[in-house]
């Protein structure tokens, strides 16, 4: 610490390897030609992005104290204006931590880092990295050096690469686990990490391993690829190997990944995987960004069709000898910690100790040995409490620290005499929160605070919930513990809503002239089968009634469980339709003028948005016709999501079919708000929407429009019709999206026509 920017090359020059050393040099030389405008700004923006560096939402007015984001200076530059260029607004920086390892030292350093170069707060991702938020780019080649001085990269860690590949956090020491999926978790790290092959995608490209098949700890069945620990025996001698899956992923429309192979010897491991990259980079789609997930391209081709294609591209490769010299040490016994307790183990326990034990103590398979979550709320550690729990991992366990996927870290290889002792280090430090991995612990991507993409305040939302059902005690709950709650800003699940038992994506809705911040409430998820159940939405929640939903789906389920039923079975039991009948009283919202507080979103003092419409617009509010196809299409896509969970053929292809008819009400609606006499011929209704909203833009904003108008020109085309029934959870998936636009687009519209009015007023008078 201390060293001024010019000084840190020189300083850790013999400490960074020489190829990340280069790297580095060629990123800061493209940050002073993209000063000097010597560099086209779009294709700076991949650079930076496969370096870690994001831009970040600046006027966001998520704010306590009510003022808006503009008025607060940036910390970094005195910035209290809006920003004109990449180097005025404030940004994020992803770095990566490849299956969750990371050292006491590099912990230090992210410390050091978090402090000197933003607002003193790591952030965990659910991808197992640490954000850092409100960096400045010009500061990022020296944070950059300083953490390749300890061995951490921030390359590819965004951008059209490979992402970091995640890993279970108790490999190792798993009591259920084939064996330990570490090794090979680094050894794809490395081989894949600027590989010639994985330079030329269409999107990004997420890859997890998991030790068993069970458990969603890595949560496989959402990757782009995924790797499951297996053995199989031949002649008596025992084989390593993987179940591979492909093709899956979360964002706007989930796919459960499809299998490739159901046992490759660990020997393939690596070149199948860049058989799989050149593939993807080859056919996956590259002008669509909507349609460029590996997920589409399988969907597309069939899992026959692709593994044939992946085949064949693994007969053509030229051996490189990086497949195979890191196995032998894949093998090796691996014992993190001390060999000895680090205190005499005969303190008192601190206040607190029980209850902390009973959720965040992990038993492991080497006896007399336990693991510890450190539950961070909402994935935040301070720089102070970082630096505190470096020196904690290394009295107790060196070098035996991971981050999780659920925003927490793992501290392993803990004696169990030094139980107590540790709690007691923690509690000092402001870090033995009870209740991780169980209901209170919810997991939040950034959403309106900081991300481009947030609709309504995911961390504002999981805040509250966190403290309600702690005050509750709900994570002692013995039914209701193991209920997973996850929040998403917006549909792209950066929180994980569809993986959850109860998730929530933010939208927004119209109220009369005001918009009314929301949330899609998703039942039927699960994190078993390697997270391979996705749920779906049943209907949109105002945001200040979404604790009182949860609360009443926690009642209905804890009076009507069968014995040992967990909640997606009991969900599944009962059905979403009629679930949602017995909350369809907390789907209204009240009038601006009877409670105002629906109108402001969590953690925020301002309204939501109230544009340039005027109050007195509502006094004399109708349903239009355009409400009312938007509603009739969200019935249709709700009816379609409750026969697309029947397994059979035909239900999905109704399914499917109806989920098309809900998209063209959506459309149908949105014409109807200038010309009334809109007839129901879907042909009619297609044309006349791509002439009036497609092709005039006016469907289109910055981050809403072009991915929904897709999805209804793919189901047009197709008639609704799909291939099977993962075809038909997409098709319905995809028609609630679009009428999410729908309602956007019409909010746009009354925002115009409101504009228009108050012009002609003002102009009259």
């Amino acid at each position: 610490m201390g060293a001024d920017a010019d000084s840190w090359k020189e300083l850790l020059g013999d400490r960074i390897p020489a190829a990340m050393a280069e790297e580095i040099d060629a990123y800061e030389n493209q940050i002073q030609l993209r000063k000097e405008e010597k560099l086209d700004e779009k294709v700076f923006a991949e650079l930076r992005l496969r370096r870690g560096a994001y831009g970040q939402r600046y006027d966001n007015g998520q704010r306590y104290d009510g003022t808006r984001t503009r008025d607060i200076p940036f910390p970094r530059r005195g910035l209290t204006k809006g920003p004109e260029t990449e180097f005025d607004a404030p940004g994020m920086q992803r770095i990566k931590i490849p299956f969750g390892k990371v050292s006491a030292e590099q912990l230090e350093v992210l410390a050091d880092c978090a402090e000197e170069y933003s607002n003193g707060v790591l952030h965990i991702t659910t991808r197992q990295d640490v954000q850092l938020h409100f960096t400045d780019i010009e500061d990022t080649p020296d944070m950059h050096r300083r953490l390749a001085a300890v061995g951490i990269t921030t390359r590819e860690a965004c951008g059209n690469s490979v992402r970091n590949v995640t890993g279970c956090p108790k490999a190792g020491i798993c009591r259920d686990e084939v064996f330990d999926i570490s090794p090979y978790a680094r050894a794809e790290t490395w081989f894949l990490l600027g590989h010639r092959d994985v330079q030329d995608f269409g999107r990004k490209f997420k890859i997890a391993y998991s030790g068993c098949g069970a458990d969603g700890c890595a949560r496989v069945m959402m990757h782009d690829l995924g790797f499951v620990a297996a053995v199989r025996r031949s002649n008596g001698v025992e084989e390593r190997g993987f179940r591979v899956v492909v093709g899956g992923g979360l964002g706007a429309i989930p796919h459960v990944a499809k299998e490739l192979y159901g046992f490759m010897p660990e020997a393939e491991m690596l070149p199948v995987s860049q058989a799989v990259s050149r593939v993807y980079a080859r056919l996956g789609e590259k002008r669509n960004r909507n349609k460029a997930r590996i997920k589409f391209l399988v969907a597309r081709l069939g899992i026959e069709e692709f593994r044939r294609l992946v085949d064949e591209e693994r007969a053509a490769m030229e051996k490189d000898p990086r497949w195979s010299e890191w196995l032998a040490d894949a093998h090796l016994p691996v014992i993190e910690g001390l060999a000895g307790p680090a205190t005499a183990g005969d303190g008192e326990p601190e206040p607190g100790f029980g209850e902390w034990s009973e959720t965040n103590v992990y038993e492991q398979r080497q006896e007399g040995f336990v693991s510890v979550t450190v539950n961070l709320p909402l994935g935040d550690i301070t720089s102070r409490q970082s630096r505190r729990l470096a020196d904690i991992v290394r009295k107790y366990a060196p070098d035996a620290l991971r981050t999780t996927v659920d925003q927490n870290f793992f501290l392993r290889w803990v004696h169990r005499q030094d139980l107590a002792a540790l709690h007691g280090e923690l509690r000092a430090a402001k870090l033995a929160l009870p209740g991780a991995a169980t209901i209170s612990d919810v997991t939040a991507c950034p959403g309106t605070d900081t991300c481009k993409l947030g609709i309504a305040s995911s961390r504002g939302l999981g805040a509250e919930l966190r403290e309600r059902f702690e005050d509750r005690g709900l994570h002692l709950d013995p039914v209701l513990r193991d209920v997973q709650v996850k929040v998403s800003g917006c549909p792209n699940s950066c929180g994980m809503h569809h993986v959850a038992d109860i998730g929530f994506y933010g939208s927004s809705r119209n109220v009369g002239s005001y918009k009314v911040p929301h949330f899609l409430l998703l039942l039927g998820g699960s994190l078993e089968e390697n997270a391979g159940n996705y749920g779906l939405a049943i209907g949109a929640v105002p945001s200040k009634r979404v604790p009182e939903a949860a609360d009443r789906l926690f009642d209905m389920y804890t009076g009507e469980r069968t014995p040992g039923e967990r909640f997606r079975s009991w969900v599944m039991r009962v059905g979403k339709k009629e679930i949602k009948a017995r909350i369809g009283d907390l789907l209204v919202v009240p009038s601006y003028e009877e409670n105002p507080g629906f109108y402001v979103d969590w953690h925020d003092a301002r309204e939501y948005s109230i544009g340039d419409i005027g109050v007195g617009e509502c006094a004399g509010e109708v349903v239009t016709l355009t409400q009312f196809s938007l509603a009739g299409a969200e019935s249709r896509a709700f009816d379609a999501s409750i026969i697309v969970d029947d397994p059979g053929a035909a239900e999905a292809e109704v399914a499917a079919a109806m989920a098309y008819e809900a998209m063209v009400l959506a459309a149908q609606g949105l014409l109807k708000h200038e010309d009334p006499d809109v007839g129901d011929d879907p042909d009619a209704v297609y044309t006349r929407f791509e002439t009036e909203f497609v092709e005039t833009g006016r469907f289109f904003e910055r981050f809403v429009g072009a991915r929904e108008w897709g999805y209804y020109r793919s189901a047009h085309a197709e008639r609704g019709r799909v291939r099977d029934r993962d075809g038909a959870r997409r098709r319905v998936e995809e028609s609630q999206l679009f009428i999410e636009a729908a309602h956007a687009c019409y909010a746009r519209l009354l925002e115009a026509r409101a504009s228009t009015r108050s012009r002609g007023a003002r102009a009259a008078r």
